[in-house]
């Protein structure tokens, strides 16, 4: 049996109790909860190895739960919408969602995404289970990809479990233009998101945390109808 837990919020009962079936005969613990409220509750007192999480919620929205997640950790959360909308899919990213999946759907499809984001979890710790001190040099900047940290002057810069991912692609094939979709395969495997800009909205998120200038990019760099390029050794910057 799967040890690992998993926590929906969904104020749709009907929804929560199909889901909790669903995904405990798949060997998953399950708890399903209305609202932020009962998600702090449980939070409290237990944990969550991954996170599925609806926008529309009565009192604090998805949203602001997904910033209050991320704010306390990398857990992984796929977030569920009635909408539909690209608007809604691409601020779902924004705040730290790792996967965004509209309603109604297919439970099968939501437990190949939590098996999608469960396995890159558990390779990013088999990555550092292994006896190499793997670190990699750009700027002020060190990256540890065994310990999953880096450092600025000496300083930890806080990243998520996604930001690591993309950072480490970036930093593995340096001075190479990866279109959207190279990042895509190497980010997710076989599984392929529904956003047509999440990749640009992670990138995006990234530069926020190592860039002087966000704007004015110094290590990523947008190559216009390719994709991106990073420039480790960069002293001036394009966009």
């Amino acid at each position: 049996m799967d040890t690992r837990h998993i926590l929906v919020v969904d104020d749709d009962a009907g929804l929560r109790e199909l889901l909790q079936q669903y995904l405990s005969a798949q060997g998953y613990g399950v708890t399903a909860v209305a609202d932020g409220g009962a998600m702090d509750a449980h939070l409290a007192v237990g944990t969550a190895d991954l996170v599925v999480l609806d926008l529309m919620l009565p009192g604090e929205d998805g949203l602001s739960l997904a910033r209050r997640l991320r704010a306390r950790g990398n857990v992984p959360i796929i977030m569920l919408s009635a909408r539909g909308e690209d608007v809604d899919r691409i601020v779902g990213l924004e705040v730290g969602a790792d996967d965004y999946l509209s309603k109604p759907f297919n439970p099968r499809e939501l437990l190949a995404r939590i098996r999608a984001l469960l396995r890159r979890s558990e390779n990013t710790h088999a990555d550092a289970a292994q006896p190499a001190h793997e670190t990699r040099r750009f700027g002020d900047f060190v990256l540890n990809v065994e310990a999953r940290d880096l450092h600025r002057n000496g300083s930890n810069v806080p990243l998520t479990a996604g930001e690591f991912n993309l950072l480490r692609i970036f930093v593995e094939h340096p001075n190479r233009v990866l279109s959207r979709d190279n990042i895509m395969d190497m980010l997710k495997g076989y599984e392929r998101s529904p956003f047509d800009r999440s990749i640009d909205v992670r990138v995006t998120r990234l530069r926020r945390k190592i860039e002087n200038d966000p704007n004015a990019p110094l290590f990523i760099r947008t190559v216009w109808g390719e994709g991106y390029l990073f420039a480790p050794g960069s002293d001036s910057g394009a966009a």
